[in-house]
């Protein structure tokens, strides 16, 4: 792969990762050249508001935080970037990137990746329509259930993310819904005697969703019993899908060490992958919290390993 230019420090995403990755590394002089992906702000911007990010006393809506994130990268002089990584080679000492299927190629000494993950839904018309309109429809219960306090709301899945959220919505809500498609949950038995414990929730096994109810916010959900056919609607004004994350990593496969999932693997107490000089940060590696605080915290520490690993290249 022949580079076109060669950088100091790239950062691969432009969520809260990698917008405070490109603050650090700008203010320590690294010159730091951002490529934003194919959603510029990451999943922030399906984010209507943000209560629970610190400096925002009345909340701020997830664009107009990543607008303000970007702006203070810019202030240090960040160099911002349209575009995409379509493939990378991380075989020598120089890390080549190739950006929009080989319009430009990018050698770098030091790279961040800070791509993210993406949430996975189940795609239905009225679900997507209702998300993007921040009509009720979340991904984060941990990020929205607060908007839904003393409400009934839905939560579709079977797993420990779900078993965990759905327990965490009981604390806030008055009922909650729990959406199972087969006939059993697939969550831990510790999560799921914590959620047949809690009284305010009603798992529905065997149950999917047929539609997400509302025009311009969830009035409801009409879900299918799929082994009988009954149709019945749930009247709720909260939805939340629990089904899982899949983490935008797949050009690092062969590179970098991931786990089954796909979840780029760091050393313990860094943001150190297993190629010198390839840092990662935000969700591409937590699988755990996913909370953009959590992601601005790594976006930092990948800036500051960065900055250790060039400076000792330096001496």
């Amino acid at each position: 792969m022949e580079a076109n230019e060669h950088v100091h420090c790239l950062i691969i995403g432009s969520g809260p990762a990698g917008y405070t990755a490109a603050i650090y590394a700008a203010r320590a002089d690294l010159k730091p050249v951002l490529y934003q992906g194919l959603q510029p702000g990451g999943q922030l911007t399906e984010t209507t508001d943000v209560d629970n990010f610190p400096g925002y006393p009345e909340g701020v809506s997830g664009p107009e935080m990543m607008i303000h994130l970007q702006k203070q990268a810019e202030r240090f002089d960040t160099d911002v970037r349209t575009g995409w990584v379509t493939k990378v080679d991380f075989s020598g000492p120089k890390h080549y990137v190739e950006i929009d299927n080989g319009k430009h190629v990018v050698s770098a000494d030091s790279v961040i990746i800070s791509t993210g993950a993406s949430a996975k839904w189940l795609g239905l018309e009225s679900e997507i329509r209702l998300r993007d309109a921040g009509g009720g429809v979340s991904a984060c219960a941990v990020c929205d259930g607060f908007f839904y306090r003393g409400q009934d709301v839905a939560i579709v899945g079977a797993g420990d993310t779900a078993a965990e959220e759905a327990t965490y919505l009981a604390k806030l809500c008055r009922k909650v819904y729990m959406i199972v498609r087969k006939d059993h949950m697939r969550a831990s038995k510790a999560m799921q005697h914590r959620v047949m414990n809690t009284e305010n929730i009603e798992v529905l096994f065997n149950h999917e969703t047929q539609e997400v109810l509302g025009a311009e916010g969830v009035e409801g959900a009409l879900i299918k019993n799929n082994q009988t056919g009954e149709e019945t609607t749930l009247d709720v004004t909260g939805f939340f899908v629990a089904i899982g994350h899949k983490p935008n990593t797949d050009i690092f496969k062969g590179w970098l060490d991931m786990d089954e999932t796909g979840y780029i693997i760091n050393k313990a107490g860094t943001a150190q992958t297993n190629v010198p000089g390839v840092f990662v940060s935000g969700d591409a590696a937590d699988n755990v919290y996913r909370q953009a605080v959590t992601a601005a915290g790594t976006g930092c520490m990948a800036a500051l390993d960065a900055e250790r690993y060039l400076a000792a290249m330096a001496d």
